[in-house]
């Protein structure tokens, strides 16, 4: 599902937010390689002690409790077609216990009459709420500040500094990407005296070693290394192209990215404690097993809720109870009663 509209088209209007919906409904944006969870199993335990009922999957984002490790990832805002669909998700996350963030709002902080549009406290007060916006913006001045209203914009928990240069390169926008690690070294001290964390984030494309090391050295409170194998944002942006050769350039790049399980595994292989929710292709309740038994603490879907939202209350509730009831038969299976057991499980291997 979409992990954003975070790489939002160079004209940011409102007909351009609107098709970035109506492409992101089909599964044309889906990448043809996968996330690389397939490649691992769970070892089956015809014994597991555990009482299916008494499974725990309560966990902690952002200092906000979690009746589950489930997050609905950014989409979209800025109009009113994805408000509506913002306010029912949001709902959804309330009811649900799980975490969720919001799209990319650099639209409302250079409109400050498009900030309701991304407002959903009204429906969600409990939930662990993310503010969103691109790290692009910090080498065009933006700072403090910016995340400041961001944050304050929505009454949020935390600040998601997204990620997606290649995106952003084939839609023809913001690509002055140096030195950055400067400014998000001091994004991150500044709103650590407020009390708000700042997770960095890909949208899709996943994170690599590298990268994670340096955004550990810049100080980010967490990541998202939304990885690929789910929606392909170089697609979504071919099909909204509004020429030929930009339709032709996101397509080229369509299948760019590292999948989501070895994303997991790079982050990991640089730090073993930093919070870290993994976005990309999650289908399913044993999808999210796998994200957090490679080593994720919360698992996030982006596109799949986004349909489920576009069909109504009912069907975005049958599709999240579907997925927390297929986690917890995974966990049964291992014999895991809780997240901490799924995490550190040795029944996990290579197929």
């Amino acid at each position: 599902m979409p992990e954003s509209n975070e790489g939002a088209p160079l004209v940011r209007d409102p007909q351009s937010k609107t098709h970035h919906i109506d492409a992101c409904l089909t599964p044309a944006v889906e990448y043809a390689k996968t996330t690389g969870f397939e490649h691992f199993d769970f070892v089956n335990q015809a014994l597991p002690d555990v009482r299916l009922d008494d499974i725990d999957l309560s966990t902690r984002l952002a200092g906000k409790p979690l009746r589950a490790p489930l997050m609905i990832a950014p989409m979209t805002g800025g109009v009113d077609r994805a408000h509506v669909l913002n306010l029912r998700l949001a709902a959804a996350a309330e009811r649900h216990g799980l975490a969720m963030g919001v799209g990319s709002q650099r639209v409302a902080l250079e409109d400050a009459t498009r900030a309701a549009l991304f407002q959903v406290r009204s429906v969600a007060p409990s939930i662990a709420l993310f503010a969103n916006f691109g790290v692009g913006q910090l080498a065009k001045g933006w700072g403090v500040d910016h995340a400041r209203r961001a944050v304050a914009m929505i009454g949020a928990d935390a600040l998601f500094l997204h990620m997606n240069p290649v995106q952003e390169a084939a839609q023809g926008g913001d690509v002055d990407f140096r030195g950055l690690a400067d400014h998000i070294r001091s994004l991150c001290a500044a709103l650590a005296r407020d009390g708000i964390p700042v997770f960095a984030r890909e949208v899709g494309f996943g994170l690599s070693a590298d990268a994670t090391r340096v955004l550990v050295d810049c100080g980010v409170a967490g990541l998202d290394c939304a990885g690929a194998g789910g929606t392909s944002w170089a697609k979504v942006e071919g099909i909204c192209a509004r020429t030929e050769r930009r339709r032709k350039m996101g397509m080229a790049f369509g299948e760019w990215g590292i999948p989501t399980a070895e994303a997991i595994r790079a982050v990991r292989s640089v730090s073993t404690s930093i919070p870290l929710i993994a976005t990309g292709g999650l289908r399913s309740g044993l999808d999210l097993a796998k994200a957090l038994a490679l080593g994720a603490d919360v698992g996030a879907m982006a596109r799949p809720m986004l349909v489920a939202a576009d069909a109504g209350d009912d069907a975005l509730d049958a599709f999240v109870s579907d997925t927390l009831t297929e986690l917890r038969i995974a966990m049964f299976g291992i014999g895991a009663g809780d997240l901490r057991a799924l995490r550190g499980t040795p029944h996990i291997r290579a197929a």
